[in-house]
């Protein structure tokens, strides 16, 4: 396999405005998602990005990027334009979708992405989740949740379904993490494919794989990267980096 890993970022985001440029601790959030990226050794890293000043950005800090069009629907179609300048000969069969809002995304987790897809012939598409931390988590409309066909291992499994809805029982519930490994056919495959009804319905692009037959596996993660998608989110990673900063002295 010769995977690529495309970090998808624009600068509109409902929530938090100019959020890739965010600032943690010296450092926009989107350089350092890409250096958590490059350090996960899986092949070239790239931005799709929707803004000239998240090229800028990304290229003053000595990475790749590509500009696409800020309209495109989603992360996967801006993945998919990228890959088509990044890639035209097609040498790269397995694309990581890593999200540009997980500034300290452990470089295991975008591996485990990719090795999934070496262990699984049949997969399509391979995610991450993490058990649940809280009770509270799985009543959380705001938190997607995977239901799993476990492998023996109990570290990974097949998708059944993804919800935001409650779900019931001892079992553990599983928290879903948008990183996302694709084989390259399957990314073209999706991106051609309109919403699904179930994808509407949850609000989740994932369920669409599943409605379009695709196969989906997750690997269990054993902590849950660090999301911003709020003001307050923003400062809790700041936090987290002054941490780091602090134990590595």
């Amino acid at each position: 396999m010769k995977p690529i890993v495309l970090i998808p970022a624009r600068m509109a985001a409902t929530r938090l405005p100019g959020k890739p440029l965010a600032e943690i601790e010296g450092l926009p959030m989107i350089v350092r998602v890409l250096r958590q990226a490059q350090a996960a050794d899986v092949g070239p890293v790239a931005v799709a990005a929707g803004d000239r000043e998240i090229v800028e950005a990304v290229e003053k800090a000595g990475g790749r990027a590509v500009l696409t069009d800020p309209d495109l629907p989603s992360g996967s179609d801006r993945i998919l334009r990228a890959l088509a300048e990044l890639d035209p000969q097609g040498r790269h069969d397995v694309v990581v979708n890593l999200q540009g809002d997980i500034p300290f995304v452990a470089p295991e987790v975008v591996r485990a992405c990719v090795d999934l897809l070496v262990r699984q012939p049949a997969c399509d598409l391979s995610t991450v989740v993490v058990a649940e931390s809280d009770p509270a988590e799985r009543s959380n409309p705001d938190i997607p949740k995977a239901v799993l066909a476990l492998a023996p291992d109990g570290r990974s499994g097949r998708a059944l379904y993804f919800t935001r809805s409650v779900l019931y029982g001892d079992a553990p519930v599983w928290l879903h993490h948008g990183v996302y490994g694709y084989r390259r056919e399957a990314l073209e495959r999706f991106t051609a494919a309109p919403p699904s009804p179930l994808e509407l319905r949850e609000r989740l692009e994932q369920l669409r794989a599943l409605e379009m037959g695709m196969q989906v596996w997750a690997a269990v993660i054993d902590e849950a990267p660090i999301s911003v998608d709020n003001p307050a989110d923003l400062e809790r990673a700041r936090a987290y980096a002054r941490r780091l900063d602090k134990d590595s002295q």
